[in-house]
């Protein structure tokens, strides 16, 4: 993807995988329940580290997770384990790997109770996304008092690795808040999804 001069949030920087989850998924609504659990897989592994370096990896994630089915994940057991773990297209941390199995097990549960996983984490901001008006990267916040609140009732339903930074970083990548800067041409477009 070339850059085409188009104002853009400044935390992609110049990598051109970044601009293009910039300009085609980050801050987009999303209401598909196997991208939503990819991408709570991911921003889970991305805990302690940077957005770029989950992102490069991506592919590896689809292709060691079965493309994020969470049903298939649910069932995983020790030789996946040991398989993922194995794996240097991924991040080969055991506990992120564990947490991401139950995740799917409590994903489905959600799912269950819910209809969709979708119909559960959208209730949260009333099926609408939050439309904010930062002007600098620097007003973004780390996490909100809706977050924190996502966070503690996904704990208390099993999920791991649901802290309330994580929880709001995927609410930025789904969409659920928009949180590209006014100036970004991207503001305009996902506000009007």
């Amino acid at each position: 993807m070339e850059d085409d001069g188009k104002p853009r949030c400044a935390w992609l920087g110049d990598d051109k995988l970044m601009m293009e989850y910039h300009d085609r998924e980050w801050g987009t609504p999303l209401h598909d329940d196997r991208k939503l659990f990819e991408f709570l897989v991911l921003e889970g592994m991305q805990a302690g580290l940077s957005w770029r370096t989950i992102l490069h990896k991506r592919e590896s994630f689809r292709m060691a997770f079965h493309r994020f089915d969470p049903a298939k994940i649910a069932c995983y057991g020790m030789e996946d384990i040991d398989r993922l773990m194995a794996d240097p297209g991924i991040i080969r941390n055991r506990a992120k790997i564990m947490a991401a199995i139950n995740n799917a097990q409590r994903f489905l549960e959600v799912q269950k109770a819910f209809k969709t996983f979708d119909r559960y984490i959208w209730g949260f901001v009333g099926g609408k996304p939050i439309r904010n008006r930062f002007k600098k990267l620097t007003e973004l916040p780390a996490r909100t008092k809706l977050s924190d609140d996502i966070s503690v009732d996904m704990k208390k339903r099993g999920f791991k690795f649901v802290g309330s930074t994580i929880v709001y970083a995927h609410m930025q990548a789904t969409g659920m808040v928009n949180d590209h800067v006014i100036a970004c041409f991207r503001h305009q477009e996902v506000s009007a999804e």
